[in-house]
């Protein structure tokens, strides 16, 4: 039974620091709009595109227009696409998919965000909204910002 309490301990204090540290992420991105692009799938002539949106504001998005331009391998610009993401309620989750035509998945390098087309909900110019969006990938490709 004495070898049984630390091991226990040892265990309740590893499962305590795990919560404590997705807690921590969890309140990094509050007040943040994480856009990630999850994943490309061809689609016809076209690269779909889906893009996981999660609004940690307390603002209810009407419209939050992104300009997003696609990168080749060698870093010469593909494409270049206005996406509207909105509406996203306040504190919500939503998944936007969209098509970039002529463009097949596999040609594509990485994908910016270049800016913030339209931001309407929120009492700010598109320029500060971009600065409340953090950008991630989960496909090949890299999002950056």
């Amino acid at each position: 039974m004495k070898t049984r309490i630390p091991t226990v301990l040892a265990v309740a204090l590893f499962a305590a620091g795990f919560f404590l540290s997705i807690g921590s992420a969890s309140a990094a991105e509050q007040g943040r709009i994480g856009v990630e692009l999850n994943k490309l799938e061809p689609a016809g002539d076209a690269c779909r595109a889906y893009l996981l949106l999660s609004n940690g504001t307390a603002t209810a998005f009407t419209s939050l227009k992104l300009d997003l331009v696609t990168f080749d391998a060698e870093g010469i610009v593909q494409r270049r696409v206005a996406v509207e993401a909105a509406p996203i309620g306040a504190g919500k989750t939503s998944l936007k998919v969209f098509d970039i035509s002529g463009t097949s998945c596999p040609s594509i390098g990485r994908m910016l965000l270049n800016g913030v087309l339209s931001c309407t909900g929120a009492k700010k110019q598109p320029a500060d909204c971009l600065a409340l969006v953090s950008v991630s990938s989960r496909a090949a490709q890299p999002f950056i910002k």
